[in-house]
């Protein structure tokens, strides 16, 4: 298109060197207005499909972030409820059934308070069965994944109290002392330090 354009302006310059004839002159003007008004009718359409597309585009991913939005609502009213069932469980001392929905909570949901809590109980459930090394794995789960979670400083207390029963007072002592420098408002520190005492 724009090499068509060029050509009638060559033409015409051609033309006007060598032809000083009007009538050849306002033809080939013409003819070049006409090119551009097409060209120009391009463009426009051109334009027009793009903003058409780009509109398309704005409302897909408004539907998406919406539908992102009740899904999130979803996920946490299934949440708290599994949450809230397992909690009644452990009130019951119905403690398979507890560890098993804090289990789900875990493993089928994200970004939620309700996931580092789980990790503490299904820890705590396993130490109430002597079963150490889970509860140790699950603590250090929460250690970990979650570390300025106000369950935290209890989590790091109770890895210490494991190494205490396994008889390594020196880990046990190690992590007393982490306990109680870097949570020192914590009821945690204090629990932890009460400890240091005693083994002194």
């Amino acid at each position: 298109m724009f090499f068509r354009i060029l050509l009638l302006i060559s033409c015409i310059q051609f033309i006007d060197a060598k032809d000083n004839s009007s009538d050849i002159l306002f033809l080939k003007i013409q003819q070049l207005e006409d090119e551009i008004a097409s060209l120009r009718s391009e463009l426009e359409s051109q334009a027009y499909l793009i903003d058409q597309l780009s509109n398309s585009n704005e409302d897909v991913t408004e539907n998406n972030e919406s539908s992102n939005q009740f899904t999130q609502i979803d996920d946490k009213i299934k949440i708290d409820g599994i949450y809230d069932q397992a909690i009644q469980s452990l009130n019951k001392q119905d403690y398979a059934d507890a560890k098993e929905k804090f289990n789900f909570i875990y493993k089928n949901f994200s970004n939620s308070e309700k996931i580092p809590l789980s990790l503490f109980w299904i820890a705590e459930i396993s130490l109430s069965e002597t079963n150490i090394k889970e509860a140790e794995k699950n603590l250090m789960l929460l250690i970990r994944l979650y570390p300025n979670h106000w369950r935290t400083p209890l989590a790091h207390k109770k890895v210490g109290d494991i190494f205490l029963a396994q008889g390594n007072k020196k880990l046990a002592r190690e992590k007393y002392n982490y306990v109680v420098n870097s949570f020192p408002d914590d009821n945690a520190a204090s629990l932890a330090l009460q400890l240091l005492e005693n083994m002194e």
